[in-house]
């Protein structure tokens, strides 16, 4: 099984950010796949989820409007297209996957290596 997160980088404060995470080993599209992000000297926290079906999405309050998780199950691929990038969005970012939808990491079947995201200028 793997989890594969690439997109990362440095980016100026209102910038913008796609970030991916090639799936492979497990039936991708049987499971519910989220971001996680852990900034410096914080927890890690759940940014965003989406369902298998792509039909529900969740988001964290600091994201919504901002950032959006879609996914290609053809693809074996979620995806994570961040905007309007402030500071405060630095962290490694993570993916995760779980058979069903959970808030709880100790839930989560697999992870990805994380990506580093850092927003500066």
């Amino acid at each position: 099984v793997q989890l594969v997160e690439s997109g990362g980088g440095l980016v100026q404060p209102g910038g913008s950010l796609r970030l991916s995470c090639a799936a492979s080993g497990f039936t991708f599209s049987s499971y519910v796949m989220s971001w996680y992000r852990q900034g410096p000297g914080k927890e890690r926290e759940l940014v965003a989820s989406i369902v298998n079906t792509g039909g529900s999405i969740n988001y964290a309050d600091s994201v919504k409007g901002r950032f959006t998780i879609s996914r290609d199950n053809a693809k074996n691929t979620v995806y994570l297209q961040m905007t309007s990038l402030k500071p405060e969005d630095t962290a490694v970012y993570y993916c995760a996957a779980s058979r069903g939808y959970t808030v709880l990491e100790r839930a989560y079947d697999y992870w990805g290596q994380g990506t580093q995201v850092t927003v500066s200028s």
